[in-house]
């Protein structure tokens, strides 16, 4: 590594000219600066500032899930960077609790001087939202219609062809695909997990149908709860019924790569799925915490301007408590501990399999 010969100040190296300087309130052009709008600004600059450093880390990971391969060292790095991201996250929804110590009336004083700038123009966030997987025909209505009409011309069709290019959840559903599906000669897992689901089905009805401390009615209800769940079990590991439920939305992920997904999980003590599980796990935690903040984002929303409407346009806290849920990317893999089984239920892997899945120095 080379020594740098031209020194460095500290101001000059992190641009603190122009970052400090980069606070225009609106209200100055129209009457007294109010005191709040300075913490407004300053609050989603930061944002927009993690914002990128996301993008950065988001882009890293991608590309290492291009290839036809990902190797462990990849994988490694992908889950490393997946966590800086979760702890960033966090920062951007505790940096909600600094907003909220504005008051309602305090907003009010500069509030109408935004429109109709609003969240809505964040390009950083909606590459954000793209990159991960929440593409336009997985939005909720309302955002189909109002994800690019308020977008400068430039910025829309960047975005757009930015849809045309493989998302993480794309790229992580080819990835699982890839995964053999723990078929060896005589041992074939899932027919051993077929076996074991209807046993604990057949159990939990038992249990419901004995439970005499509930009345008819919350039998019936329970049973018919039930009814849902051997569904989502046969449908699981029947092509043609999973195809049906797909085009539901109740799932995403396509089959191979759910039943991939399901088999790391239940068995992600293994060292070769160790790895897997974490980088899953992450992408779990990462869309939790964009609900977490879509939820606090919504409360503060309602908190501020009551029932008003969005300086966007939208219909403020409405819209945004719909999105909450809807815009969800990793639902399956919050879903999967549907399909789980107990590890005391779990067939034992052959010997060869354990061998293939560990890390053994001589033969077993």
């Amino acid at each position: 590594m080379k020594k740098n010969t031209t020194p460095v100040y500290y101001g000059d190296y992190l641009g603190l000219d122009k970052i400090l300087s980069a606070q225009k309130l609106q209200s100055a052009k129209y009457a007294s600066p109010a005191h709040d709008e300075v913490l407004f600004i300053i609050v989603h600059q930061v944002y927009e500032l993690w914002f990128k450093q996301i993008l950065h880390e988001l882009a890293s990971i991608i590309e290492a899930f291009e290839g036809e391969q990902v190797s462990d060292e990849a994988l490694s790095t992908c889950v490393h960077r997946l966590n800086r991201i979760i702890k960033i996250q966090k920062i951007l929804n505790d940096q909600i609790s600094v907003m909220e110590t504005m008051t309602p009336q305090e907003f009010l004083s500069f509030r109408d001087y935004l429109v109709p700038a609003s969240g809505f123009q964040s390009i950083q966030f909606k590459m954000l939202e793209i990159k991960l997987g929440l593409k336009s025909k997985y939005r909720i209505d309302f955002d189909k219609q109002s994800f690019y009409q308020r977008l400068e011309e430039e910025d829309r069709s960047f975005l757009q062809d930015l849809e045309t290019k493989p998302s993480l959840f794309e790229l992580v559903e080819s990835w699982l695909e890839r995964m053999p599906l723990m078929e060896f000669e005589d041992f074939n897992f899932w027919q051993h997990y077929k076996d074991a689901t209807q046993t604990m089905l057949k159990s939990d009805r038992e249990i419901i149908e004995d439970n005499d401390t509930l009345s008819d009615t919350e039998k019936r209800k329970e049973l018919k709860e039930l009814e849902n769940t051997e569904a989502a079990f046969a449908a699981l590991l029947d092509k043609d019924k999973y195809s049906l439920v797909m085009e539901s939305g109740d799932f995403r992920l396509n089959q191979r790569a759910l039943l991939a997904a399901l088999f790391i999980h239940q068995y992600s003590e293994e060292p070769v799925f160790n790895l897997p599980f974490q980088f899953l796990t992450c992408l779990t935690e990462i869309d939790e915490n964009m609900t977490i903040w879509r939820y606090r984002h919504a409360m503060m929303v309602q908190r501020m301007l009551g029932t008003k409407i969005g300086t966007g346009g939208s219909s403020g806290h409405e819209y945004l408590k719909k999105t909450t849920e809807s815009n969800r990317i990793f639902k399956d893999f919050f879903n999967m501990s549907t399909f789980l089984l107990a590890k005391d239920c779990l067939p034992s892997l052959p010997v060869n399999v354990k061998k293939m899945l560990g890390f053994s120095l001589s033969s077993i």
